[in-house]
């Protein structure tokens, strides 16, 4: 029996069917848990004993290259590169979850009430996200983060402004499309408010394509933050980060020490790669154009 014939929902069969983009995803999803694997139970491999604190500095040995006893070498700091390079996905989920959360949290109400209403209201709120679109995101997050200061709800907020529209011009395009369907005028007859209408017939026929957004974001947060912290605006100095690793690391490449450079650096691409794979295998599944969805029938 082929899992075709199954009433299964659509994203195990993505799963498990025998193509590229299923099998992609499937690695985007070990890449993303295996992060967040990471993150939840590094502290706790601390705490064994298993790691070294991240922050204290070893003092000796300092740029030794990797080891039985230092698995990614230490840095010219003194810093256990694999314990920081543990720790920073930490701290890089931390932001990047929470920055995706709040601009989908402002982004998505101010699409429905825009693409519903119409009117003054949508031309306002249009004028206002096509004005915050067109700036680049690095740069906008640069300035921001020079108005707010360092720290994850501070970083988290200097990431967020620039994905707000992205999850306003879907959202309002969609709530626009549906808002003519033969259920909403039904509901509109029959006296529901426009809180119920959004709330209960709009809302779930509009968000489907959010989920897509917000791993897309999640990639692209992880890079904007690793510049942040490249250029000293991310994050304190206490906590672990891929960016300012990389960036007290660079002056040591030119001299061979390559380990320092190559871990973060690995860590960092390797996040953004699992996520973008999961936002692409999402995409397909609600994309109704996509040839995997012919499947489903």
């Amino acid at each position: 029996m082929t899992l075709n014939k199954i009433n299964l929902p659509r994203f195990w069969r993505f799963l498990g069917t025998n193509n590229l983009s299923g099998r992609l995803m499937l690695a985007g999803i070990g890449i993303t848990i295996g992060f967040i694997a990471i993150a939840l139970f590094a502290p706790t491999l601390q705490a064994w004993g298993w790691l070294q604190n991240p922050i204290e500095s070893l003092k000796n040995p300092i740029h030794d290259p990797p080891s039985l006893n230092h698995w990614f070498g230490t840095s010219r700091q003194g810093y256990d590169v694999f314990s920081r390079t543990l720790f920073g996905s930490q701290a890089a989920l931390q932001v990047v979850v929470l920055a995706t959360t709040l601009s989908l949290c402002v982004g998505v109400p101010l699409g429905l009430v825009s693409g519903y209403l119409g009117g003054r209201v949508d031309r306002l709120l249009l004028f206002l996200m096509d004005t915050i679109y067109t700036l680049p995101g690095l740069l906008l997050s640069v300035t921001l983060a020079f108005v707010v200061g360092r720290g994850v709800f501070n970083a988290a907020i200097a990431l967020s402004i620039s994905y707000v529209p992205q999850y306003y011009r879907v959202v309002r395009n969609h709530t626009a499309s549906v808002k003519t369907e033969l259920f909403i005028e039904a509901a509109q007859a029959l006296g529901a408010s426009t809180w119920t209408v959004l709330s209960r017939y709009l809302f779930l026929n509009v968000i489907q394509s959010v989920p897509v957004l917000f791993t897309l974001n999640a990639a692209d947060a992880i890079l904007i933050l690793g510049g942040l912290g490249f250029l000293g605006l991310g994050l304190p100095e206490d906590v672990p980060e891929w960016g300012r690793d990389l960036r007290q690391a660079l002056d040591a490449l030119p001299t061979g020490i390559w380990w320092t450079t190559l871990f973060p650096g690995l860590a960092l691409t390797l996040m953004v790669v699992g996520l973008s794979l999961l936002g692409e295998g999402l995409s397909e599944i609600v994309n109704p154009r996509s040839p995997n969805r012919s499947s489903d029938k």
